[in-house]
């Protein structure tokens, strides 16, 4: 669960997203122009202070601890959370509930971990200005969090600030293949998430699921699984981006 601005229109919750149906890509035999990564899941691991702020959240607002559920909202930007959980109150204390659980997960960034082979992934393609960071959450607490997990920060991040709907729309990624001039389609969407696969392929991107957040990885198809970045080499080209198995 992450957070960020209020937009006018919610995404819908991951269970109601249609599986792709388009053919399944060679993610090890093509070359790509960019690599889009998802933050909190892919590169780095929030879960802990997630919880925390929401639970938090959910005692404050008088929402059932039981509506979140694990993974049910994950990579589903905070509005929308939002917006379904706190569906039966007014605008204003929807508004309120929002702004408040960005102040906590803004505040909270105790635990935060680099995920394994995430360090590695970034400082091999963000010099080459062939990555970017697509996040549901706000600018600020996605730069909270990169501070937190010192990483190496590719030069575009494209958070919920940036778009008018999130994931599992296709605009984030559509969004961050755009800032760094190259043709979506001829990226590759690193994903823990559901909703952030189906964002990706959605804009027409290959995609990449991680089992960092659950066993199985990802649903919605992705076109590779592995179990963390550790496990692939990403490697700037000429022309573009290689993935090789370690």
């Amino acid at each position: 669960m992450t957070t960020e601005t209020r937009a006018a229109e919610a995404s819908p919750s991951p269970s109601a997203i249609p599986s792709p149906t388009t053919a399944v890509r060679d993610v090890l035999g093509e070359t790509f122009d960019a690599v889009l990564f998802d933050m909190d899941g892919t590169l780095i691991s929030s879960t802990r202070a997630v919880e925390r702020c929401w639970l938090q959240l959910a005692e404050e607002f008088a929402m059932p601890a039981g509506d979140l559920a694990p993974f049910r909202f994950h990579g589903v930007p905070g509005r929308d959370i939002i917006e379904v959980l706190l569906a039966d109150r007014d605008p204003a204390e929807r508004a309120a509930a929002l702004a408040r659980v960005v102040e906590l997960e803004i505040a909270d960034t105790d635990g935060i971990e680099v995920l394994p082979g995430a360090a590695d992934a970034l400082a091999a393609l963000a010099p080459a200005g062939r990555a970017a960071i697509v996040t549901s959450c706000g600018a600020d607490l996605a730069a909270a969090r990169l501070a937190a997990a010192d990483l190496a920060v590719p030069a575009q991040v494209v958070t919920a600030d940036d778009v008018t709907r999130g994931k599992p729309d296709p605009e984030p990624y559509r969004t961050g293949a755009a800032r760094l001039g190259v043709d979506v389609r001829r990226c590759l969407v690193v994903e823990d998430a559901e909703s952030g696969v189906v964002s990706g392929r959605a804009a027409g991107a290959a995609t990449l699921g991680l089992r960092t957040t659950s066993p199985e990885g990802p649903g919605g198809g992705p076109d590779l699984v592995v179990a963390d970045l550790s496990r692939v080499e990403l490697v700037a080209v000429e022309g573009g981006v290689r993935v090789r198995p370690r």
